[in-house]
């Protein structure tokens, strides 16, 4: 007798064929618009840089989403391939441009943050599928999302103060929102987060096993109901599924005390001291990974952090293109990307090279004081 389950399995491809021949796409070569019905699915299709985001992208999503907002009744965005939903903004291209007439920096970074703003105050369900490599652009395209689904695959992380930049994409927002000085920690630090430790910590809404995230795309596109109680009721449905197969403890509880005493500091230099006294095997590891990063990233993350708990989304976006506006023609943004992405060797040479070095109120001053009014991003 032919079980129920092998009836369905074979069917399966014959359905997805029949599902996928309504759909309706407009396209680039890297991103893919999709409509199916009255819902849009937008496919980051960089597989090979791991779906890295360029100004060509931003250009093709946001108007696109600003169409959708009043034409369909839910987005999902998803990466191709199955390493990576996004690893990032494209900074490369920045700094190797940096010098240039016509800078990527100039436009790239306003870009991105309305991009941000536009997903985080969108009017209907956003869901991503976060499953792969999600670190910087690629969290400002996910976390400010209605829904973020994580899969066992999820590596979330925001590294910045490691290439001379700062956790931005609306971190200075969502960070500090995580409980705790957790958001600190991971600003700092540049922590990665894995699998379900992404839900865990509040970054992601729900979690579904990666053999299945089709399953899940296909089950929301196919929902003719639009309520919000109809699209949470899928996900928690394959949420509640992974974990009941799953359900391993928070891999950062048994250091979630140290978290908060260490990152509890009113400075960065405070934090490092916390770190020195309390001589844990933990703790010194911290210590040699802060100890790696830039000092100035170092300095302006933790300002950035400490002011965007009291500021709202849309201050938290102005007062990051006010930082990055000037920190990416600085010297340890072009030194960052230059020794991790592109000669690959690993040795920065910071400029100021110690946290002592960095002249906390004129650094806070230089990079967090009002644009030229006609350069501030408004919304």
């Amino acid at each position: 007798m032919v079980s129920t389950k092998m009836i369905t399995l074979k069917l399966r491809p014959v359905l997805r064929s029949l599902f996928t021949t309504s759909r309706n796409m407009s396209s680039s070569s890297e991103t893919l618009l999709e409509e199916v019905g009255n819902k849009g699915v937008i496919t980051l299709n960089r597989p090979k840089a791991l779906n890295a985001l360029n100004v060509s992208m931003i250009r093709q999503i946001y108007p696109k989403l600003q169409e959708w907002e009043t034409t369909k009744t839910m987005v999902i965005i998803k990466g191709a391939g199955d390493k990576a939903f996004c690893a990032g903004g494209d900074v490369r291209s920045i700094v190797e441009t940096v010098n240039d007439e016509n800078p990527v920096g100039e436009y790239f970074f306003r870009e991105e943050y309305k991009l941000n703003c536009l997903i985080g105050t969108l009017h209907i369900p956003y869901i991503a599928l976060i499953d792969g490599i999600t670190m910087g652009g690629g969290v400002g395209l996910s976390v400010h999302g209605q829904y973020r689904v994580a899969t066992e695959r999820t590596l979330f992380a925001m590294p910045e103060t490691g290439i001379g930049l700062f956790p931005d994409v609306g971190g200075s927002y969502f960070l500090p929102r995580l409980g705790g000085r957790l958001g600190m920690y991971l600003a700092l630090t540049g922590h990665r987060l894995k699998g379900h430790d992404v839900l865990k910590a509040g970054v992601a809404t729900h979690v579904c096993d990666s053999s299945r995230i089709g399953e899940l795309e296909e089950s929301l596109l196919k929902l003719e109901s639009h309520y919000p109680e109809d699209i949470a009721a899928v996900l928690d449905k394959f949420s509640q599924e992974a974990l009941f197969s799953k359900n391993e403890p928070f891999s950062l509880q048994p250091v979630l005390a140290k978290i908060q005493s260490c990152f509890s500091g009113n400075s960065v230099e405070e934090i490092i001291s916390n770190l020195e006294k309390d001589r844990s095997e933990w703790a010194q590891k911290h210590l040699s990974i802060l100890h790696k990063m830039s000092p100035t990233s170092l300095k302006v993350t933790f300002e950035q952090i400490e002011r965007g708990g009291h500021l709202t989304f849309q201050e938290c976006l102005a007062m990051e293109h006010r930082i990055v506006s000037r920190i990416y023609k600085g010297h340890d943004f072009k030194e960052g990307v230059r020794a991790l992405l592109i000669d690959k060797d690993l040795k920065t040479t910071w400029n100021p090279a110690t946290i002592e070095e960095v002249p906390t109120e004129e650094t806070i001053k230089y990079y967090f004081s009002p644009l030229e009014p006609e350069k501030e991003l408004l919304f």
